[in-house]
């Protein structure tokens, strides 16, 4: 991706954000009026992944205060506990929220959560991760099943450039995730019909690296050279993966990633890791705290798309490798030098000139 294509990205969000905002008003928002003083509650899921607490809060915190400098956020993360979710979830509503924006831990179990928010004329926005069984009032993700075929292609089209002989593994997320589900069909959209076989795949609970790695460093045994690939469906699993390998202590084949934490970041700049998603997730957190502002006021803000029923914006990724990752990363401002360039990655960043 040039200078110039990341320029249209950022414009692309722009206007999508700004299209957002232009909600008619009506509908099932809040309790009407406006929302001054007003709270809303915004749910996270794990603390596995690094970006709830070092991201998705603070840049969702920092909108709703320029949007409503009057607004209260209730912030709560479920440490990969449904039932805690739950308790959360009616608690803030005992707190009398007026929007609640959830990324769920179990996307089924979260469909009692609409329900009773929805029943309370409490609008729910469903975040990164749908809700499939009861549709929410709004969902706002990057698209999940295209993060799923771009990491695959990715991987497939760099193992065929090296004319690679052998299998891949696949490493899923969380079989309680929906969007982990559509990050799963997206990786076999590449997988399946790419001439590697697909030696085994596994459902990583919670998306918990430490699995990942216990089942990668089986599948090792069991393959040994055969992979000649690993398909990781996010940065904890990716890493997880490359775990297992150092610690066989056999050579760590290409794997992918999602999410473009910071470890992958150095992990993809020293050669461990071959690929992940640059998702900036203040697209999604401004836009989340767009819509619930808007429905606490009591509009009802227009979808792009429709996904399980539900008004959708899908935000559109961008496939981050060695080759890439000083234009789309650094230079881009998403991240920066000082934190990615420290001990053993500074020669790693000198030679990729990311200063």
């Amino acid at each position: 991706m040039n200078k110039a294509q990341i320029a249209a990205v950022a414009v692309l969000a722009a206007s999508t954000l700004a299209a957002c905002g232009s909600g008619s008003s009506g509908g099932t928002g809040g309790s009407g009026g406006g929302a001054e003083n007003a709270k809303v509650a915004f749910l996270m899921p794990d603390l596995a992944s690094t970006r709830y607490e070092l991201a998705d809060k603070p840049l969702f915190e920092a909108k709703m205060k320029q949007l409503c400098p009057s607004c209260t956020v209730i912030y709560q993360n479920a440490d990969s506990d449904a039932a805690k979710q739950q308790q959360q979830a009616n608690s803030a509503l005992a707190q009398g929220v007026k929007a609640i924006v959830i990324d769920p831990v179990d996307s089924a179990a979260a469909a009692t959560i609409v329900k009773s928010a929805q029943s309370q004329k409490v609008p729910v926005i469903a975040y990164d991760r749908p809700i499939p069984a009861t549709p929410a009032d709004y969902y706002i993700s990057f698209d999940n099943e295209k993060i799923g075929a771009m990491i695959a292609q990715s991987l497939v089209d760099h193992l065929k450039k090296e004319n690679a002989q052998g299998g891949i593994l696949q490493v899923n997320g969380s079989p309680t995730d929906a969007a982990a589900g559509l990050i799963k069909k997206g990786i076999h959209s590449a997988v399946d019909p790419s001439g590697f076989k697909l030696l085994a795949e596994y459902d990583t609970p919670d998306w918990k690296p430490e699995k990942a790695q216990e089942w990668v460093g089986g599948q090792i045994t069991q393959f040994k050279d055969q992979i000649v690939g690993v398909v990781a469906a996010n940065d904890g699993t990716g890493g997880g993966s490359i775990s297992a390998f150092k610690a066989a202590g056999v050579k760590v084949p290409p794997i992918t990633g999602n999410d473009a934490e910071l470890a992958a970041a150095q992990r993809i700049i020293a050669g461990d890791q071959y690929n992940t998603i640059s998702k900036p997730i203040k697209i999604v957190a401004e836009a989340s705290a767009d819509v619930a502002y808007q429905f606490m006021q009591g509009k009802k803000p227009e979808g792009k798309t429709t996904l399980y029923n539900t008004p959708s914006q899908l935000f559109v990724p961008s496939v981050v490798t060695k080759e890439n990752i000083k234009q789309v990363l650094f230079d881009s401002g998403i991240m920066k030098a000082s934190d990615a360039c420290t001990g053993a990655y500074a020669k790693g960043c000198e030679e990729l000139g990311i200063k």
